[in-house]
Protein backbone atom coordinates (compact mmCIF):
# COMPACT_ATOMS: atom_id res chain seq x y z
CA UNK A 1 0.00 0.00 0.00
CA UNK A 2 1.28 3.49 -0.97
CA UNK A 3 -0.03 6.44 1.33
CA UNK A 4 -0.12 10.05 0.50
CA UNK A 5 -1.48 13.08 1.58
CA UNK A 6 -4.98 14.31 0.67
CA UNK A 7 -3.92 17.03 -1.87
CA UNK A 8 -2.14 14.56 -4.37
CA UNK A 9 -5.38 12.15 -4.43
CA UNK A 10 -7.44 14.19 -7.21
CA UNK A 11 -4.31 14.25 -9.26
CA UNK A 12 -3.41 10.42 -8.36
CA UNK A 13 -7.17 9.64 -9.93
CA UNK A 14 -7.38 11.92 -12.80
CA UNK A 15 -3.69 10.28 -14.14
CA UNK A 16 -1.88 13.21 -13.57
CA UNK A 17 0.12 12.13 -10.52
CA UNK A 18 2.37 9.16 -12.02
CA UNK A 19 5.27 8.85 -9.58
CA UNK A 20 6.14 9.38 -5.98
CA UNK A 21 10.09 9.48 -4.68
CA UNK A 22 10.26 7.13 -1.63
CA UNK A 23 13.13 6.84 0.77
CA UNK A 24 13.12 3.38 1.81
CA UNK A 25 16.45 0.86 3.24
CA UNK A 26 16.30 -1.16 0.47
CA UNK A 27 13.47 -1.48 -2.51
CA UNK A 28 10.20 -1.95 -1.49
CA UNK A 29 8.67 -1.89 -4.17
CA UNK A 30 8.72 -3.69 -7.73
CA UNK A 31 7.41 -3.19 -11.31
CA UNK A 32 4.86 -5.28 -12.32
CA UNK A 33 3.80 -5.21 -8.42
CA UNK A 34 -0.13 -4.15 -7.93
CA UNK A 35 -0.71 -2.14 -5.06
CA UNK A 36 -3.09 0.31 -3.54
CA UNK A 37 -4.14 3.87 -2.79
CA UNK A 38 -6.47 4.52 -0.10
CA UNK A 39 -8.82 7.09 -1.60
CA UNK A 40 -7.43 6.77 -4.98
CA UNK A 41 -7.87 2.66 -6.10
CA UNK A 42 -5.59 0.16 -7.10
CA UNK A 43 -2.52 0.89 -9.07
CA UNK A 44 -0.05 -1.41 -11.20
CA UNK A 45 3.76 -0.40 -10.23
CA UNK A 46 5.52 0.49 -13.72
CA UNK A 47 8.95 1.04 -12.41
CA UNK A 48 10.84 1.35 -9.72
CA UNK A 49 14.84 2.84 -10.03
CA UNK A 50 17.17 4.32 -7.31
CA UNK A 51 17.58 7.83 -7.91
CA UNK A 52 20.11 10.88 -6.38
CA UNK A 53 17.69 13.52 -4.78
CA UNK A 54 20.62 16.12 -6.36
CA UNK A 55 19.90 14.94 -10.17
CA UNK A 56 16.47 15.01 -10.09
CA UNK A 57 14.99 17.68 -12.68
CA UNK A 58 11.88 19.68 -13.30
CA UNK A 59 11.05 17.14 -16.02
CA UNK A 60 11.30 14.65 -12.81
CA UNK A 61 9.42 16.66 -10.63
CA UNK A 62 6.25 17.41 -12.78
CA UNK A 63 4.95 13.35 -12.89
CA UNK A 64 5.16 13.73 -9.23
CA UNK A 65 2.78 16.71 -8.91
CA UNK A 66 5.31 19.06 -8.42
CA UNK A 67 6.24 22.64 -10.75
CA UNK A 68 10.04 22.39 -10.17
CA UNK A 69 12.53 19.85 -8.57
CA UNK A 70 13.35 22.55 -6.20
CA UNK A 71 9.89 22.05 -4.77
CA UNK A 72 9.97 18.31 -4.93
CA UNK A 73 12.95 18.44 -2.97
CA UNK A 74 11.64 20.86 -0.39
CA UNK A 75 8.38 18.33 0.03
CA UNK A 76 11.11 15.11 0.22
CA UNK A 77 12.85 16.98 3.30
CA UNK A 78 9.52 17.87 5.15
CA UNK A 79 8.75 14.05 4.87
CA UNK A 80 11.58 12.26 5.35
CA UNK A 81 14.43 14.04 7.78
CA UNK A 82 14.96 10.81 9.52
CA UNK A 83 15.46 8.50 6.33
CA UNK A 84 17.53 11.47 4.85
CA UNK A 85 19.92 12.01 8.23
CA UNK A 86 20.36 8.01 8.33
CA UNK A 87 21.06 8.07 4.54
CA UNK A 88 18.51 6.02 2.87
CA UNK A 89 18.03 5.86 -0.77
CA UNK A 90 15.82 7.44 -2.88
CA UNK A 91 13.62 5.30 -5.39
CA UNK A 92 11.50 6.87 -7.94
CA UNK A 93 7.95 4.39 -7.90
CA UNK A 94 5.78 4.72 -11.36
CA UNK A 95 2.32 3.91 -11.37
CA UNK A 96 -0.70 3.64 -13.14
CA UNK A 97 -4.56 3.46 -12.00
CA UNK A 98 -5.50 0.28 -12.94
CA UNK A 99 -9.39 -1.45 -12.43
CA UNK A 100 -9.93 -3.75 -9.88
CA UNK A 101 -10.47 -7.33 -10.43
CA UNK A 102 -14.17 -8.60 -10.64
CA UNK A 103 -15.31 -10.38 -7.38
CA UNK A 104 -15.96 -13.34 -9.18
CA UNK A 105 -12.87 -13.11 -11.50
CA UNK A 106 -15.00 -12.45 -14.70
CA UNK A 107 -13.53 -9.75 -17.11
CA UNK A 108 -16.05 -6.42 -16.75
Amino acid sequence: MLLFKKSFLDAIRAGEKTQTIRLWKWRRMRAGQRSYIPGAGHILVDAVDAVEMGALTDDDARPDGFDTAKALRTELESLYPEQLKAGYQAYRVRFHLIEPPAPDGACP
